[in-house]
């Protein structure tokens, strides 16, 4: 099975296997269960009496095929591929026989505690291959021990005489057995009492070697079924009508006209549960309407009559909130949180030989995800099933225990390829939608959402405005950075105490902390009614862009080298101690942006015809530079070079790590140079992407040149990595260019009023 896909025509059945649980500390345990038992939340294609069992996420036929389950949702990360290599590389699988499926959700019933068979499932944010490296090694290793036994009471020789290789076990004679041939005997052996030895790195040949994602294919064939694809024969099909005001209310309803039309069967009213956080319950008052088909769905809600009255979110504007933020960091209010107080600032002023200030301001953003939001639900009398694109299956499962009242293991959810996450689909306002619709007609309900109400009715990014300043002293060192933001934290009205809403906006170990003796950083709160949530990127985004941008500025007072003046800041390699704990590695910082710096060619950056910019960060244990070659052409931006280095530890499958931070890169350009949310009179001014246009590819450049550094560290995430960095590293190549320094975002619209 060259093309890694499950096998359409797999048998099923009901059959005792053995599993294996990656517990969420990292613990292995060993438990059997009977698969027609209620919480035996399998796939039926890890059902099949074709396969045989060795463990919960490995089966393999007689004729060696392998299925390997993906326990996170793949969001376009990646990991549908890396996660699977992680257990096929310990298990020495040969990879042309693997066929890679989605488990969705596993959850089973503790004394009505929910426990989750395989660990943590959550995608899109990073943390999916660190937190599972440990785990499904261990996986692959008990699935390998489980075949050398086999082979070992089959030749009557010890199990540690004999080795494996690609699929097959080989004996101290040099006979080969397939992992086919074994699998019978295999998957009737007890499971060990402790994790075997797992593999020396240096006998990988899976993990450090490149390979396409699993999904490629169908992908591009247009054959790859997202859950927006789902169907059920008896589901009624539900749109809604969502108010413009996320705290209003509906005023008048005349329905007539909708019930009037063919195939409409009922129109609902929905409202958000006042005790439930954001992300938890509807996002806003809403009329639903439910038919037999979309069309009729679509032109039944066309023609409802509504009038909503505004809440008080009615005399918001995204314009009054750049201005409030703005008056707060120009005053001497103090800030809702001291985040960083590092030396004394107000001492080292009196050292200053030289000051700089300078503001950067960001604009809200919404997620536009490719796939709506969407939900399938059936609820039975015992029973909830539900088709989800889901970033966090565990949290959708919270939604519909809630909603539902059922037992953990009484809920099923599928997780299909996820058409974009971004953070968005952390949230499962939708999934309460949709079972709220189910339980009150008492039929299956698939919930479309359509592209406006992505736009209008998102969890967005809010807006912000840094405020930097330094003091640098007569030997051109800065002596003192004081950095203040403002914005609407993303977990208001998510249940975390007021002194806990800085997390989402700010690092208290982000750059240049720890590398500046008087250092401090302060965030400002401020209220808003309009929904904010996570975001891809952050808040690691928004910082590097006013840090990184502001870096170049104090570069250009000081007349010197860019590069230089970040070297010197960073000083020589060491490791810096966090305040949260842990270390951030100088040496492999610098290393990041030497490796850019002499990919561009940086020693030109002065002689340049063009614009040259660079910028660097580190994010949870990587670190990720750009720099960026841009040129002016009368009013049109060209972006002629783009490299970006990473260092993320042991790389699992460098194919799928280029296509990451080349994709990240282009996004977070993408962002910088077109994207605002805007709103007025509390209602959202964008509809779609025509009010928020994507870059084009004329805008983007024709490569991103992705430099990896090879390690042998345990892995991080990578899948926002390379985001960043792209925007500052953009802004300054166009200073050089244009002469026009860019402190808004986005920049297009900032450059051209600048011209």
């Amino acid at each position: 099975m060259s093309e890694h896909r499950v096998n359409d025509a797999i048998r099923l059945s009901r059959r005792r296997f053995l599993q294996v649980l990656a517990g969420g500390a990292g613990v292995l345990m060993v438990g059997i269960r009977v698969a027609d038992a209620a919480d035996a939340p399998l796939p039926p294609a890890l059902l099949g009496d074709t396969f045989y069992d060795l463990g919960a996420y490995v089966r393999i036929d007689r004729e060696g095929n392998v299925l390997i389950g993906a326990r996170d949702p793949d969001t376009g990360t990646g990991v549908a591929t890396a996660l699977p290599r992680i257990i096929a590389e310990e298990l020495d699988a040969d990879w042309n026989r693997v066929s890679v499926i989605p488990l969705g959700l596993g959850v089973a019933d503790a004394n009505g505690q929910p426990r989750w068979i395989y660990g943590r499932q959550i995608g899109g944010i990073g943390g999916s291959i660190p937190a599972a490296w440990a785990d499904l090694r261990q996986v692959g290793a008990v699935a390998r021990w489980l075949l050398l036994q086999a082979a070992a009471r089959r030749l009557g020789v010890p199990a540690d005489r004999l080795g494996s290789e690609s699929g097959t076990i080989i004996a101290p004679d040099g006979r080969r057995f397939t992992f086919g041939s074994l699998v019978e005997d295999a998957s009737k052996i007890s499971l060990p009492k402790t994790v075997p030895p797992l593999k020396d790195p240096a006998r990988f040949s899976l993990v450090g070697s490149p390979a396409g994602d699993v999904d490629a294919h169908d992908i591009v064939t247009g054959q790859a079924a997202f859950a927006i694809d789902q169907q059920a024969d008896t589901a009624l099909v539900a749109v809604l009508a969502h108010c413009p005001w996320p705290d209003g209310k509906l005023k008048r309803i005349d329905t007539t006209d909708t019930l009037a039309v063919k195939g409409v069967v009922k129109v609902m009213q929905l409202n958000p549960e006042p005790d439930q956080p954001w992300g938890s319950t509807v996002i806003a008052p809403a009329v639903a309407v439910l038919a037999e088909d979309t069309w009729s769905a679509l032109q039944g809600r066309r023609k409802l009559k509504l009038e909503w009255a505004p809440g008080a979110s009615a005399g918001e504007s995204s314009a009054a909130m750049e201005q409030q933020a703005s008056t707060l960091l120009a005053g001497d209010t103090p800030p809702t949180t001291r985040v960083r107080n590092d030396g004394d600032i107000d001492a080292a002023g009196k050292k200053a030989a030289r000051r700089l200030s300078a503001s950067y301001v960001q604009p809200w953003l919404a997620h536009a995800t490719a796939e709506p939001m969407n939900c399938l639900v059936r609820l039975d009398k015992d029973r909830a099933r539900l088709v989800v694109p889901t970033q966090a299956p565990q949290k959708a499962w919270a939604v519909v225990q809630r909603l539902t009242g059922l037992g953990p293991a009484q809920i099923e959810i599928r997780v299909p390829r996820v058409g974009g996450g971004y953070g968005r689909r952390l949230d499962h306002d939708f999934v309460a939608e949709a079972v709220m619709l189910a339980k009150a007609v008492d039929k299956p309900v698939r919930l479309l959402w359509t592209r406006e109400q992505e736009f209008t009715h998102d969890y967005y990014r809010s807006g912000c405005v840094h405020q930097l300043s330094v003091i640098i002293n007569r030997k051109r060192q800065v002596i003192g950075w004081n950095q203040r933001m403002a914005s609407a934290s993303s977990l208001a009205h998510r249940g975390l105490p007021d002194n806990r809403l800085w997390t989402s906006e700010l690092e208290a170990d982000q750059l240049p902390a720890g590398l500046i003796p008087n250092f401090r950083s302060d965030w400002y709160g401020q209220q808003s009614a309009i929904p904010r949530g996570p975001a891809r990127g952050m808040p690691f985004l928004s910082n590097a862009f006013a840090v990184e941008s502001f870096v170049d500025e104090i570069a250009h007072l000081l007349r010197e080298d860019p590069l230089h003046t970040r070297l010197r800041l960073l000083g020589k390699p060491r490791q810096l101690p966090l305040s949260a704990g842990g270390t951030l590695d100088i040496g492999r910082l610098l290393n990041v942006l030497n490796l850019v710096a002499e990919r561009i060619e940086w020693k030109n950056w002065l002689r340049s015809v063009n614009g040259l910019g660079i910028a660097c960060w580190y994010v949870n244990g990587a670190y990720v530079a750009h720099a960026i070659e841009a040129a002016m052409q009368g009013e049109k931006l060209i972006i002629q070079r783009v490299v970006c280095a990473v260092d993320v530890g042991r790389v699992i499958n460098p194919l799928g790590l280029e296509d990451q931070v080349a994709g990240a890169t282009l996004d977070a350009l993408s962002t910088a140079l077109n994207l605002a949310i805007t709103f007025k009179n509390g209602q959202i001014q964008q509809h779609s992407y025509k009010d928020y246009p994507l870059a084009s590819m004329a805008q983007l450049p024709d490569a991103v040149e992705v430099i990896t550094v090879p390690g042998n560290r345990d892995p991080t995430g990578a899948s926002f990595l390379a985001m960043p960095t792209a925007a500052p590293a953009l802004a300054n190549a166009v200073f050089r260019a244009s002469a026009v320094r860019v402190r808004r975002l986005p920049l297009m619209k900032e450059l051209l009023r600048m011209l």
